[in-house]
């Protein structure tokens, strides 16, 4: 079980925008702690303390004691839920707390590590491509691991992980679907285009290589009359050759 962390957090009466810019400015920040059947609790924490968590191996999944007010008797047994972030600086601004019921099962999302170098990699001249970094388990909060190792060794080109094949400790049992593909390994990009290189060559001369088609005349087209076919143009002589007909 993890270490119990112990973190002090103040009730926080005002809830309006200008109350958190305040707070920011404290190197605080707003929060809110729900879940376990009670009502919502408004509070501040040290920004410190949240970037501490989330740095840390568990990360999100770390389990800790809010005190309320430095008073014993309101202390309460959390996870971050969810961190809020400024879209520019990256800092917190914001964090969810869920109560955590340390008898149920609960669901959380677990990282993948990549343990060992693919022989894929290492005399194949393959790459990873990491589909997914995570996956969603079911446990006791006593039993979240904080990674889950899957040994790459024996991994070949063209072979992957997926989510079913990776080892869980006792206890932990999956919930993402167990064909879902984490990892990939294969050739780089640019080593499998040069591959296929020669192939769209040899197709692009053998096109080249065979006859044209021959000429279509296209509807309507008339074809050129032979030699002298033509018949002549009525001209002055043949008017003067009438008019001597009618003479005679």
């Amino acid at each position: 079980m993890q270490k119990e962390l112990v973190i002090d957090v103040q009730g926080r009466p005002d809830t309006g925008k200008n109350e958190a810019r305040r707070l920011r400015r404290q190197g605080m920040i707003p929060a809110v702690v729900y879940g376990g059947d009670r009502d919502p609790v408004h509070i501040t924490v040290d920004t410190r303390a949240v970037v501490t968590i989330l740095q840390s191996a568990a990360g999100s999944n770390t389990l800790l004691t809010l005190r309320l007010d430095q008073q014993e008797d309101r202390r309460r047994m959390v996870m971050i839920r969810e961190v809020q972030r400024d879209p520019v600086a990256g800092r917190p601004i914001h964090a969810d707390f869920v109560r955590i019921d340390m008898t149920a099962e609960l669901t959380v999302k677990v990282p993948i590590h990549l343990v060992g170098t693919a022989i894929g990699v290492k005399a194949e001249g393959g790459v990873i491509d990491l589909v997914h970094r995570e996956v969603e388990v079911a446990c006791l909060p006593t039993d979240i691991p904080g990674s889950l190792d899957f040994d790459i060794t024996e991994l070949h080109v063209g072979q992957h992980i997926e989510a079913g094949q990776v080892p869980l400790p006792e206890n932990v049992r999956l919930i993402t679907d167990p064909g879902q593909v984490l990892a990939v390994l294969a050739l780089p990009r640019a080593e499998v285009e040069a591959e296929a290189a020669p192939a769209a060559a040899a197709v692009e001369g053998e096109a080249a290589a065979a006859p044209g088609e021959p000429e279509v005349i296209k509807k309507g087209k008339e074809a050129p009359e032979a030699e002298g076919s033509a018949e002549k143009p009525k001209g002055k002589g043949d008017q003067k050759g009438k008019g001597d007909q009618k003479g005679r």
